[in-house]
């Protein structure tokens, strides 16, 4: 395996640190890849967080992984990336410089924007040599997603993947336009999205849920000999649906993340901030509350709540 011309052999474990631009303050922007290979032959799992740089609830999962040496393979190699945008990581924010999302910038290009380079990075040097991969991601702007993983339902190792993984919920998800795991389907590789948290913020139960699919997925391809159990049913989602509110107020929830819901249900308020009004939501649909607004400011037609629905 070689990874921007350094060469990993079988049975070894090598740290990559791959510079992808200089901001203009001289500050090199590195990615740090660790990578575990195994004497003996078996697919190659791509374990990657921070693709938006305040999302920590994914690099806290691949760097626990990396801490507690449980990405060593039995068979095969794993390929760690806790942090890909490290601009956005360091300045609390899901975007690079001039504003652009990394996961909208596939393939990339080698003399882009930021994104567009972090792009070209992973397309050229990552995806060719992986099989599979989990892309660990949070819910954005003030919103967190319950533990879920996003796929291609259609997709038949897709779904084998993600039944191992064993989330929550599991999620039919189409491909997003110019995103990674759009541009590795196109490789003939299979990515999984996770979804769990939100972002600048540490959800120990979405970190450890992340972690534990991680090492089922891991034994389901042979790459490991033991794997916690989840203590729950695999819910497939197949079609979802946003609350939006119907006014500007204050929100406020009376529900959580991961609730079960039933039509016609009180899903929470929206209150006047000055007292004026007091405005009921409820459920049009049974399902789940997997995605759920933590800002109570809104405005008319902002997304409050993610549900699941179950027909």
């Amino acid at each position: 395996m070689n990874i921007n011309g350094v060469e990993i052999a079988p049975g070894e474990e090598k740290v990559v640190d791959v510079n992808i631009a200089r901001l203009p303050s001289h500050t090199p922007i590195d990615v740090s890849i660790t990578i575990a290979r195994s004497s003996e032959p078996g697919p190659t799992l791509l374990l990657m967080g921070g693709l938006h740089g305040d999302e920590i609830n994914g690099s806290e999962i691949v760097r626990r992984i990396i801490e507690k040496n449980e990405h060593i393979p039995k068979i095969g190699s794993v390929i760690c990336i806790p942090i890909i945008n490290v601009y956005g990581f360091i300045y609390f924010s899901r975007y690079v410089p001039d504003g652009k999302d990394v996961n909208r910038s596939f393939p990339g290009n080698k003399n882009g924007s930021l994104a567009a380079r972090m792009a070209y990075f992973l397309t050229k040097e990552i995806l060719p040599v992986i099989d599979y991969g989990i892309d660990f991601h949070t819910g954005g702007a003030d919103r967190t997603n319950y533990p879920q993983i996003r796929c291609m339902m259609k997709d038949d190792v897709n779904v084998e993947l993600a039944k191992a993984f064993h989330a929550p919920f599991t999620l039919d998800s189409k491909f997003r336009p110019k995103s990674l795991r759009q541009t590795a389907n196109k490789f003939g590789k299979n990515i999984l999205v996770y979804e769990g948290g939100e972002s600048s913020r540490f959800d120990e139960y979405a970190i450890k849920e992340g972690i534990n699919g991680a090492k089922r997925m891991m034994k389901h391809l042979g790459m490991r000999d033991e794997a916690e159990n989840a203590p729950y049913q695999n819910l497939i989602i197949k079609n979802s649906s946003w609350v939006r509110a119907k006014k500007s107020g204050v929100f406020l929830s009376a529900v959580k993340s991961g609730d079960a819901i039933k039509k016609n249900q009180l899903l929470g308020h929206i209150h006047d901030p000055f007292g004026g009004f007091k405005s009921k939501i409820k459920s049009v649909v049974n399902g789940y509350v997997i995605g759920l607004n933590h800002n109570p400011i809104v405005h008319e037609g902002d997304a409050i709540m993610h549900l699941g629905v179950i027909k």
